[in-house]
């Protein structure tokens, strides 16, 4: 079943190969901060000593968004339309307690349950970096837990007296809103029902970071897609190109947001220019290339027949995968053990 037609289907598998087979799709994302996100370890935010950018060679500290802190929300949307359209249920796959190792979940984005088995994820997702520093970056903010009357003061509530202040206050470092993480998507040896699928939780996943039901609000803006022969850039280089670009163009206030169609534009720039001297075959859809390819798959994904067909699809070739290649590593496993 053939889903687009603004794209080469060649680019394409007919099947998910069990062994690589050199077909790469990179996504190019730039993730913007809507709201004040927490992408932290050990209770401080990730951050990285870099070089400013491929040019300027400055040391300055930047934002890190660990690929976990990346590719966790969006596989868990993809999770959420399988059980919603019933071809998957809580029962038979949990996340990270009992896989069912035969949906497009398990199959693209990889499990691991011990002896029971385990699949390599297709989905290659990088830590990403800020554009601008730490620094103009973060906010600090005072957080604290009134008590029931919604004051700071107790009127006698289990464990204070009346009229106690409470002490409950802590600080903790948040993101701000509008800042901006270059992120390149891989996905390995696609069939068009997988590449839509990975497509469509990235544009899909809303929320990242900690405490995803009160902050993490981010958006997803795709400039272009990438097919090539092999891998491409890496973020960080990614970004650090952007930053030469926009320094260059004096876009980079120290103060103020960064502009996003300023971003944009020093993005589609500087990857244009990486991939000018990369030595792999790949065929690019950016920009003006790219629009049409987005708004097709948006429009596919936006009614309930298309996304439907989309997983039917993608399900089917998860079943096929793992009949072919999970159940006989079982049976292969089962035979050496006798």
């Amino acid at each position: 079943m053939s889903f687009l037609k603004t794209i080469d289907t060649n680019l394409f598998h007919s099947e998910l190969p069990y062994k690589p087979m050199g077909k790469y799709v990179h996504f190019l994302t730039i993730r913007i901060t809507e709201s004040y996100p927490l992408f932290q370890t050990d209770g401080e935010l990730n951050k990285a000593r870099v070089r400013a950018g491929i040019q300027d060679k400055t040391p300055i500290s930047r934002l890190s968004m660990f690929k976990r802190k990346q590719s966790t929300p969006e596989r868990l949307v993809g999770r959420e339309l399988l059980r919603n359209y019933d071809l998957v249920t809580a029962d038979e796959c949990e996340y990270n307690v009992s896989f069912a190792m035969d949906n497009p979940d398990c199959i693209i984005y990889g499990f691991a349950i011990g002896d029971s088995g385990s699949e390599k994820s297709k989905v290659v997702v990088d830590t990403a970096f800020s554009i601008t520093p730490f620094d103009e970056s973060h906010e600090t903010f005072t957080l604290n837990a009134p008590f029931e009357n919604g004051t700071m003061t107790s009127k006698g509530e289990k464990g204070s007296k009346p009229g106690e202040v409470t002490s409950r206050i802590n600080q903790q470092d948040h993101i701000r809103p509008q800042v901006f993480f270059p992120s390149i998507v891989t996905l390995k040896d696609p069939t068009e029902a997988s590449f839509i699928y990975v497509f469509n939780n990235i544009l899909r996943t809303r929320h990242y970071g900690a405490q995803t039901t009160r902050t993490g609000r981010v958006r997803n803006e795709l400039l272009g897609v990438i097919f090539a022969d092999g891998e491409i850039i890496s973020n960080l280089r990614w970004t650090q190109a952007i930053y030469d670009q926009m320094k260059e163009k004096n876009t980079l206030p120290t103060l103020d947001p960064l502009d996003e169609e300023d971003v944009i534009d020093a993005a589609t720039t500087a990857i244009e220019q990486l991939m000018s001297q990369e030595f792999i075959v790949h065929t690019d859809y950016i920009g003006g290339e790219f629009q049409p390819l987005l708004n097709e798959v948006k429009t596919l994904v936006g009614s309930e027949a298309g996304i439907q067909s989309v997983l039917q699809q993608a399900d089917a070739e998860a079943k096929e995968y793992a009949q072919k290649h999970i159940s006989s590593k079982k049976k292969a496993k089962a035979k050496s053990t006798n």
